[in-house]
């Protein structure tokens, strides 16, 4: 990853000059059942979708629908940025979207299961209030209505 000292003068007034939200508080709801019984689902904003979807492009505040049986090698990443490396996500996906992992947590009995869809944003945004009002709610209220009871959000 670039130190600050190595961005162009642009990159780094933007890095320095980044608006940052604030909040009061931050909402937290306690589990209502042992995680052996939970429903889990996974959200990303790792910019990876199907092979063959439409990819993320730089602002892309829309989201992908990707099957939670879907295969490792059925899946891509197209987010971009100067700010990380892929080659490990390229070497094992699960290091950004750990499906795999998920499985495995089913499997073992540790998570009841996991929602049949999992949801992909497009990570790096200046101005995320399309996905603050409009498609992160949407994302929310379909993993609700598979019944998800928790969601882990992981990281580009």
């Amino acid at each position: 990853m670039p130190r600050i000292e190595d961005l162009t003068e642009i990159q780094r007034q933007t890095v320095l000059n980044f608006p940052c939200f604030e909040y009061e508080d931050a909402p937290f709801v306690r589990l209502g059942k042992p995680f052996r019984q939970i429903r889990l689902a996974l959200v990303t904003t790792a910019g990876v979708h199907l092979r063959g979807d439409k990819t993320f492009t730089a602002g892309d505040q829309s989201y992908r629908l990707i099957p939670s049986n879907a295969s490792a090698r059925d899946i891509i990443q197209s987010h971009n940025s100067i700010g990380f490396d892929r080659t490990a996500v390229y070497r094992d996906l699960n290091v950004s979207f750990p499906m795999d992992r998920l499985k495995e947590l089913v499997e073992r009995g540790i998570i009841g299961s996991t929602t049949a869809s999992y949801y992909s944003f497009m990570g790096a945004q200046t101005n995320p209030k399309r996905i603050l009002e409009e498609t992160g709610p949407e994302a929310a209220r379909l993993l609700l209505d598979e019944g998800a009871d928790a969601a882990i959000l992981t990281p580009t």
